[in-house]
């Protein structure tokens, strides 16, 4: 019978239903606390003995070193570190997106004060600025005009060279929702609107989660946004634009999913747990 690995850092309700299901399919299921733990890249010892690992670090450098490190040893790790590296830097996914003709709003990349004003005006009034890394709609900023833009710039400039990377964005008038699409393997089992009176719809940031019927269109979008990443699970941020119709925001590698859970009433942690016990029996 195969046996699992379960690397985490924060044991949230996400990471318990996985364990519990993972346990009803796995003959041993062991866990790795990473703020615990010491890995080793030259070591065949040890953790090398599980057949396949799911990675759930909410820490997106301690899930990219961790899983590099586990990978090292020879140990199959979903998702990858490559996956997690190109999926968790919004510059890097946004071009593998738009080389694999996946839609996303108009975008463009700018490294200075200036150069983001001139950005902002190609794109025109209002701008989404966004950081390059970050998760949960963190340090999401909306320029209305010039001003606000340079006001938000020029704090960034003083966060280190990570925030001197402008990520600038058309403002996509949304009807007060986008979708968040679950993806396991070759399935995109359920989506959730996430609803909210702010631009911000991210349900870490208030909104209301609301089941959504996953269309033919949505599960192609989908599948075709985690093939471009390498990403085998995962949650893919879609946004609903007047013009354009379905457009990709990004693509999370480690997804939150008991919200999906909890308003769609799919099984989203077993459908997990069986995709992983299906790969450790190849």
């Amino acid at each position: 019978m195969p046996t699992a690995l379960l690397v985490y850092d924060v044991a949230r309700l996400d990471e318990k239903l996985l364990l519990d299901r993972m346990r009803r399919l796995f003959d041993r299921v062991e866990l790795l606390h990473l703020p615990s733990a010491v890995l080793e890249f030259t070591s065949r010892g040890g953790l090398v003995g599980a057949d396949i690992a799911v990675q759930r670090s909410i820490s997106f450098y301690r899930a990219v070193t961790s899983t590099a490190a586990l990978e090292a040893q020879g140990l199959r790790v979903v998702n990858t570190s490559h996956a997690i590296l190109v999926s968790g830097d919004k510059a890097v996914s946004t071009g593998l997106l738009v080389r694999n003709r996946v839609p996303v709003p108009e975008t463009l990349l700018a490294y200075g004060l200036e150069s983001t004003v001139k950005a902002a005006s190609l794109l025109g009034y209002p701008v989404v600025v966004k950081p390059v890394q970050g998760s949960w709609g963190r340090l999401l900023a909306l320029a209305r005009d010039e001003e606000e833009l340079r006001a938000i710039v020029e704090h960034r400039e003083y966060m280190g060279a990570l925030y001197r990377v402008q990520y600038v964005q058309e403002y996509v008038r949304k009807p007060g929702r986008d979708i968040r699409a679950t993806c396991i393997g070759d399935s995109v089992p359920a989506a959730i609107y996430r609803v909210s009176g702010s631009w911000i719809t991210n349900t870490a940031r208030g909104g209301r989660a609301e089941p959504a019927r996953v269309t033919p269109e949505m599960e192609d979008l989908t599948l075709r946004a985690c093939k471009a990443l390498g990403v085998e699970v995962g949650g893919v941020d879609i946004v609903e634009h007047p013009e354009k119709g379905l457009l990709v925001l990004e693509v999370n590698a480690v997804p939150e999913y008991k919200n999906v859970m909890r308003v769609t009433g799919v099984d989203v942690a077993r459908e997990i747990a069986e995709y992983l016990y299906g790969e450790a029996k190849r």
